[in-house]
């Protein structure tokens, strides 16, 4: 059973579950005896009782127009993202390019973390050596010693295995 009940103070309306014996306002919070509340309608369902409650309001409203919850379209409220960037003083396009190059691993121009380009080695390359691996990483930028440390880091987290000095990612 759920009810629709009104407050006494700042006359706001809710909705409540079964019979309580208090129940507290979600307005103004103060708390109320049920059994005192003013009950303007009692229903089976959850969703009759909020049907209730929002033609209540709406007649409260100018226009008393009741208005189904579920018919309204959320789609067409507010702003789309490009006018909320305008209005913030951002290009669309900038964002979109940016939000492009961070999806794909490349912020700020095309640069990755060292381990990445490790990792990178090891996925992009057949049955990478070690010497491989570092001769790639180098290609990157990365130094020699930092790529044995991380493949070393790697076995040990069981990320990366080693069998007949050819590396393979698990």
């Amino acid at each position: 059973m759920y009810s629709v009940v009104g407050c006494g103070e700042c006359h706001a309306l809710w909705v409540v579950e079964g019979r309580p014996d208090r129940t507290q306002c979600p307005r103004c919070g103060k708390s109320h005896q049920f059994g005192k509340l003013k009950q303007f309608a009692e229903t089976d369902t959850s969703d009759a009782a909020a049907r209730v409650r929002s033609s209540m309001l709406a007649e409260r409203s100018e226009d008393g127009e009741f208005v189904d919850p579920a018919e309204i379209d959320v789609d067409d409220v507010g702003m789309d993202d490009e006018e909320f960037l305008a209005a913030s003083g951002l290009d669309a396009d900038s964002v979109s390019d940016a939000a492009t190059r961070a999806e794909s691993g490349q912020a700020s121009g095309g640069s990755r973390s060292r381990k990445q380009a490790v990792l990178d080695a090891l996925d992009d390359l057949d049955d990478p050596t070690a010497e491989e691996v570092i001769e790639y990483a180098e290609a990157a930028g990365v130094d020699e010693s930092y790529v044995e440390r991380t493949l070393t880091k790697l076995q040990r987290a069981g990320e990366v295995t080693e069998t007949g000095g050819v590396y393979r990612l698990l």
